[in-house]
């Protein structure tokens, strides 16, 4: 059995009074005008601190979990590292609160996508919608029947809508800071043209943190098709930016799925990583610390990520997805050194 709850002690720790944390536990936090986000700073620390685990041990309910279900995220590829890092975090984060949480993939080219939209919605109490699953006729859909949902890696410029995101240009600011700090000038940026349009506004990102380094010439653009549809990547695409006149000195992968083709090739063609070409990547990948040659990268922040979207979407399935209080959170990355970029 672990510690006892109280409320106090959560007052405390928040700031706020013991009757603000009491409103909010018992339900009756919007009768009163409490802030959304101060009511999801209590409810947080409340799961970190036991709460729920004081119900479950006495088999009884919260009064804020008077609404639990089946959450579920929909995405593009259930082979997206992003979301084999992710899933536990977000499994974690709604267990807390006796949650269900389950994983449903969209095909893109699945003209019965849509129609499954509204089935979908018998069984879950609200959606996760990452990256490009969140396209604009979902959007609109879910929009007009107020059915709770948050978008995952997925800004919105023009709808108000609850979105978390990984903050890209910040995570461009980290990493050519840092190539800046070793002296590197030619610059390679690689994307896989299958998600050249998604990568668009992080290219934009680290394109302009280059152009604050006058140090940093302008770099080379290289959309890669892998051939074959497999693994293989044709050297001829970026092969002429490894030699003079331009003379590579080292190559930001935009795409964690392209670290291990390109990390191959180079050992094909005879390129020391990070010897002749030193290499980084926009994303982690799995195995990127065991390969031969480690790969520097961004790591997201997985855990912060999970407890703001597991706030959200609990808050939009309480609201029956009218809630009025929606927030676009950017959290920054880390950045993850080891020797792929020529530091150890």
């Amino acid at each position: 059995m672990g510690k006892k709850f109280k409320n106090k002690d959560l007052a405390n720790r928040l700031g706020v009074s013991g009757t603000l944390v009491s409103l909010v536990l018992n339900n009756k936090a919007d009768q009163q005008g409490i802030r959304k986000d101060t009511q999801e700073k209590v409810l947080m620390l409340a799961r970190q601190m036991g709460y729920y685990e004081t119900f479950q041990e006495k088999n009884e309910t919260s009064p804020t979990e008077k609404k639990p279900g089946v959450l579920a995220m929909i995405v593009p590829s259930i082979n997206d590292p992003f979301v084999i890092q992710i899933t536990p975090y977000l499994q974690k984060a709604f267990s807390s609160i006796g949650v269900g949480f389950s994983i449903v993939t969209r095909d893109p080219d699945d003209q019965r996508y849509d129609r499954l939209i509204g089935a979908f919605k018998k069984f879950y109490s609200g959606f996760i919608l990452l990256g490009d699953a969140a396209d604009e006729g979902t959007i609109r859909s879910l929009r007009t029947a107020d059915y709770p949902f948050v978008l995952l890696e997925k800004p919105s410029k023009t709808l108000r809508l609850n979105t978390v995101n990984t903050d890209t240009v910040a995570g461009a600011q980290l990493i050519v800071n840092h190539l800046n700090k070793l002296g590197y000038k030619n610059v390679i940026i690689v994307s896989d043209h299958k998600y050249s349009q998604s990568d668009t506004t992080a290219i934009a990102d680290v394109m302009k943190a280059i152009d604050q380094k006058p140090e940093i010439n302008k770099p080379v653009i290289v959309e890669l098709d892998k051939v074959n549809g497999g693994n293989d990547i044709d050297s001829e695409q970026f092969e002429k930016y490894l030699r003079p006149p331009y003379r590579a000195d080292i190559m930001i992968i935009m795409n964690a799925s392209l670290v291990y083709p390109i990390m191959t090739l180079c050992r094909k063609m005879k390129l020391r990583v990070p010897q002749d070409i030193a290499v980084v990547s926009m994303e982690e990948g799995t195995g990127f610390d065991l390969m031969f040659s480690p790969v520097t990268c961004l790591r997201k922040p997985l855990s912060g990520i999970s407890t703001k979207v597991a706030n959200m979407i609990w808050s939009e399935v309480k609201n029956s997805g009218k809630g009025k209080f929606k927030r676009q959170v950017n959290m920054s990355p880390e950045l993850i050194v080891r020797n792929s970029c020529g530091t150890i």
